[in-house]
């Protein structure tokens, strides 16, 4: 079987761990300070703050931002459910907005229309890598907190996903482009914000044996074993990107000649991570679903994902949001989307494996 999205590490990353654990820091130490240095200049960002993963990313910018009981958040479903989750967390409640049927990013004016007095807050995803449309959104006047796990090497307009927003969120998950296997970053140029993040993400102590802390906060820090990791995989990243250019090219040729499949839409004015190839698949054209391609593509010892169900119709926020909300673009989406074999870890050899195998697929379903 070709997997999906396997980890792209080597024996850098095993003699970091090594090094990091001789060196006596097993939980947040110099490594994770250095992450955050690096990352910082990268990001074009004033503060970068590592956290536990993604999702503690997502929570405690929301956190710090006081969204509390009584609140709305504006979000996209079409995201891991992670990134509703957290406003759950927060006592608020998450109000989905619908996105476009050409990049799955969240539509501007859906969330125009989703503003209420209640709304503290809008957290729009960067799907795939694709950054979404934020300059509408910031028009609205309210605080963004960017979802950009799968956006470490985007740009919107040409300027770095970090210290556009008033907080950006990443991840550093075993499948991203920087992957420690687990692990988030945290990106600000609001000194109030950084330091609300400080304080969160540990509870810090002062005064010694007789300590204090100023917020009951969480444990949310990243160990120093997976920032060593992150380390090394960022200073692949020009290499890695490399492949899945090489990828996506390959791709493209193909799904060109593919009738009712096509990729999510890029936006050449900004730069795409290259985090995911997903393609939408329309079973008239296609000969199939994107439940029959999924299966065939199994039988050919070919793994893929879908990116994703819609947030909304997952079983606790039909519970949670009754009515649910109706959005249509994105239903339709869920039921159409594929994401295909994409990483560094895979061989040129490997995606053209891939490639003949979708073809055997659509060839099977449309002949």
């Amino acid at each position: 079987m070709l997997g999906f999205q396997p980890p792209a590490v080597g024996e850098e990353e095993i003699d970091a761990v090594a090094e990091t654990i001789r060196s006596g820091w097993l939980t947040t130490g110099p490594k994770a300070a250095e992450l955050e240095e690096r990352l910082a200049p990268y990001l074009e960002a004033k503060h970068v703050l590592a956290v536990s993963s993604g999702t503690a990313a997502l929570h405690l910018s929301l956190v710090a931002l006081g969204v509390g009981p009584g609140d709305e958040v504006i979000t996209s479903p079409i995201t891991w459910p992670a990134t509703a989750n957290v406003i759950v967390h927060c006592g608020a409640t998450p109000v989905f907005a619908d996105v476009r049927d050409s990049d799955l990013n969240i539509h501007p004016a859906r969330v125009a229309e989703a503003v209420s007095e209640r709304t503290k807050a809008i957290v729009p995803v960067h799907l795939a890598g694709q950054p979404c449309d934020l300059e509408p959104l910031w028009a609205l006047g309210l605080p963004v907190v960017e979802d950009a796990a799968h956006a470490l090497e985007s740009a919107y307009r040409g300027r770095k996903l970090g210290g556009l927003s008033d907080l950006t969120c990443f991840s550093l998950y075993a499948t991203k482009n920087v992957a420690a296997g687990e692990g988030g970053l945290v990106a600000t140029n609001r000194d109030d914000l950084a330091s609300a993040l400080e304080e969160l993400r540990l509870m810090r102590r002062s005064g010694g044996s007789l300590y204090d802390i100023t917020v009951p906060g969480y444990k949310a820090n990243l160990s120093d074993v997976l920032a060593a990791i992150a380390l090394v995989q960022f200073e692949k990243l020009d290499d890695h990107r490399a492949s899945r250019e090489r990828q996506f090219a390959a791709y493209d040729e193909a799904v060109a000649e593919l009738d009712g499949i096509r990729p999510l839409a890029r936006d050449d004015r900004d730069r795409h991570a290259l985090h995911l190839y997903a393609v939408r698949i329309d079973p008239r054209a296609a000969g199939g679903t994107r439940d029959d391609y999924a299966r065939l593509l199994a039988e050919e010892n070919i793994a893929t994902s879908i990116h994703f169900l819609p947030v909304h119709t997952l079983t606790a926020y039909r519970e949670l949001l009754d009515p649910p909300p109706q959005l249509p673009v994105a239903e339709r989406a869920g039921a159409e989307v594929l994401s295909l074999p994409l990483s560094p870890a895979h061989s040129d050899d490997d995606i053209a494996d891939a490639v003949a195998a979708l073809r055997r697929v659509h060839e099977r379903l449309t002949g």
